[in-house]
Order: C-alpha cells, then sequence, then structure tokens
C-alpha cells in the first residue's frame, strides 16, 4: 500500500513540474492566437530617454545631471501619445519641440491642449490632418485660450468676411492665434487713412496677410510713400490694396523710380505684379 502512495506522489509531483514548465514556456513564447498571460515590464528609464532624444524632444547632448526624471519623463511621454493619437508622427515632434519647447514639459497635461482639438475640429471643421498642419504651422496655437482668444477671434474674422480659415497655411494658423484686439488696430488705420469700416473690411478680406504687418515699419511708411512720392490717392489703393503686400525697398521704390525717371505713370497692379524681367523689359 505504502510502495503505491509513493509512486502516486511522484507521479503528481512530476505533472506538477510539467505543467509549471509547460507555462513558463508559453509565456515566453505565446502561440500566434494566444496573448501572453503576464504582466509587461516597465519600460526602463534609459530606453524612454533614448525614444525622447530621437523624436528631437530631448537634445541628444544634454548632460546626464540635467535629464528628466523618471516621473517626469512619463508625464512627458503622455503628452507625446496624445499628439500621436491625434495624427501627429515621429518627423512632427523636432519642429513642435523647437518652436513650442513648453510643450513637452513635466508640468503640461494632455487635458490643458485637448480643448484646442476640440475647437479646430467642431468651431473650425477643420480635418483632423488639416488640423495636424496647422499646429505645425504654429504650435503655440496650443496654448492659446479657447474662450478669451481663440473663438472671438473665429467670430471676428469670419464678420470680416474672411473665408476658409480651416485651411493649413501658415496665415490662417497665426491668424487664428492673434487677438481680436490686434485685429482691430489694423483695421483703426485704415479708418485712420479714410476707409470706411466696410472698405476696410474688404481690404483685410482680400488682403488678410495686413494683419501680419507692423503699423509703424510697414503700413504706415508704404501709406505716406504710396501719398506724398507716388501722388497717388485713395481710390488706388483701395482698387489694389495688394500693394501692402509688397516691399517698400525692394520692389515699390525702385520701379516707382524707374518709372519717374522715364516719364510713366502705369496703374499699381501693374506696376507691382509683373516680374523683374517683364517689367523692365517693358519700360527700357
Amino acid at each position: 500500500m505504502v510502495p503505491n502512495l509513493m509512486l502516486a506522489l511522484k507521479w503528481l509531483h512530476m505533472q506538477i513540474i510539467i505543467n509549471i514548465n509547460v507555462v513558463f514556456f508559453l509565456t515566453l513564447y505565446p502561440t500566434p492566437n494566444q496573448p501572453p498571460h503576464f504582466i509587461k515590464f516597465r519600460t526602463s528609464h534609459r530606453e524612454n530617454l533614448r525614444y525622447l532624444k530621437t523624436l528631437g524632444v530631448i537634445d541628444p547632448q544634454t548632460k546626464p545631471n540635467n535629464l528628466p526624471l523618471p516621473d517626469d519623463v512619463d508625464q512627458i511621454l503622455l503628452t507625446v501619445d496624445f499628439l500621436k493619437s491625434k495624427g501627429f508622427s515621429d518627423s512632427d515632434f523636432p519642429r513642435l519641440a523647437f518652436l513650442s519647447p513648453e510643450l513637452f514639459s513635466s508640468n503640461l497635461d494632455p487635458t490643458d491642449i485637448a480643448p484646442v482639438f476640440d475647437f479646430l475640429a467642431a468651431d473650425l471643421s477643420a480635418s483632423v490632418e488639416d488640423t495636424r498642419r496647422l499646429i505645425l504651422q504654429c504650435p503655440p496655437i496650443l496654448f492659446s485660450d479657447v474662450e478669451y482668444c481663440l473663438r472671438p477671434t473665429l467670430h471676428y474674422l469670419r464678420k470680416l468676411g474672411l473665408e476658409r480659415l480651416d485651411r493649413p497655411t501658415s496665415l490662417n494658423a497665426h491668424l487664428l492665434n492673434t487677438r481680436v484686439e490686434k485685429l482691430r488696430m489694423k483695421i483703426g488705420f485704415l479708418r485712420r487713412i479714410g476707409l470706411s469700416y466696410d472698405e476696410s473690411s474688404r481690404v483685410c478680406a482680400r488682403v488678410p496677410a495686413i494683419f501680419g504687418y507692423s503699423i509703424e515699419e510697414n503700413l504706415k511708411p508704404k501709406y505716406e510713400y504710396l501719398v506724398m512720392e507716388m501722388e497717388r490717392n485713395l481710390e488706388e489703393l483701395k482698387k489694389f490694396p495688394q500693394y501692402f503686400a509688397f516691399s517698400l525697398e525692394k520692389k515699390i521704390k525702385p520701379r516707382h523710380l524707374h518709372l519717374k525717371q522715364r516719364s510713366v505713370r502705369i496703374p499699381l497692379n501693374r506696376m507691382l505684379i509683373w516680374s523683374d524681367q517683364r517689367f523692365y523689359a517693358k519700360w527700357k
């Protein structure tokens, strides 16, 4: 009886060992249809740092004592994962990190920037791809307050007649990230030189880049040169507001003086939109 009991115990012991080995083998080498039943070990801090360096989020030349701590790295990775969920690829991160390094601060939480994505999708009706490209044009837009900056600016621009603001251009991205007060300053300048509010609105709708020009360093000198040196009037400016988009020193002055020496006077658009080759061939 005892020998039989001993044999049974040995057999049971062998079965337990076999089962343990099978389970251990399957956890290391799961079959294609069977997911591994074990807890995944956390990626090492060193591997996370290497990953962030390859993305350009961390400067590869950063000294070891200046590298973020493990908890800070985990927070940065949350932002990286959030941006990737919004369509950003690895090649986008160097630009984001260069133009808005604070985006990858350990103090930032993805919920801080999520409202901007919601605004671009809902209010602007921008697609996922256009949203990504708009943000790449102007990464600081992610830190703009939706209620106090982005939404009022969008409403103001639409009221002026600007359309297709969802197109992912640098101009649109920076316009959306401009406060209404700054936009009104440009309208105010146009009003002061004699345009009505409606005329000023139409000018800005035709040449929205005006909103990005400095009044003192760009708009005002060009207007004064137009009136005082070129002896043109406001009506010509209304017909061709694109005049403000041309360089005063590189195009407006040289072409005006060239024509003046030949006693030639032509409309502003013909004076400025022609290529140098065509312009100087026409008026030798």
